[in-house]
């Protein structure tokens, strides 16, 4: 599955789409689990200290935040779906 990073998180990552493989069936949260697990500096960009997803890190599915899209975090997702990362981007 790719999945694209933006912002500070890119930078940690060190590009903007990484290819990240998710067996068939994968929900949204088995997938943060994996970006997590090879990309260990991310978790303390993406999570808090209960292992929850911080209200100002948005997961995109689709052009859709995950928090509004039915089944939220246990939405099961495809190798079609477009999935992004966004941290909380402050500035005026």
């Amino acid at each position: 599955m790719k999945v694209n990073f933006f912002a500070g998180l890119r930078q940690i990552v060190g590009q903007k789409t990484v290819e990240i493989p998710i067996p068939e069936g994968a929900n949204a949260s088995q997938l943060l689990d994996e970006i997590v697990r090879r990309y260990p500096a991310l978790e303390r960009e993406l999570l808090d200290e209960h292992g929850n997803l911080y209200g100002h890190v948005h997961i995109v599915i689709n052009g859709r935040d995950i928090r509004f899209l039915e089944g939220g975090m246990e939405r099961v997702i495809t190798y079609a779906d477009k999935v992004s990362l966004f941290p909380a981007i402050g500035g005026g």
